[in-house]
């Protein structure tokens, strides 16, 4: 059974420049994990704690 014929690549100008750019400069940096920060957090809280929430925290 003869052997399947390779497919010829096509040529690509941003994969071209991606690894000129790799061999000068170097693989890109790993991704930072940023913290997930809720909504709430960000903007503040919405409703003021009540006056029974906040005496059972200082007890």
């Amino acid at each position: 059974m003869p052997k399947k014929r390779a497919k010829k690549r096509t040529f690509s100008a941003v994969k071209a420049v991606k690894a000129n750019a790799r061999e000068r400069v170097g693989q890109p940096k790993p991704e930072r994990v940023i913290p997930n920060t809720s909504r709430e957090t960000k903007r503040g809280q919405k409703h003021p704690k009540t006056l029974a929430k906040l005496l059972s925290e200082e007890t």
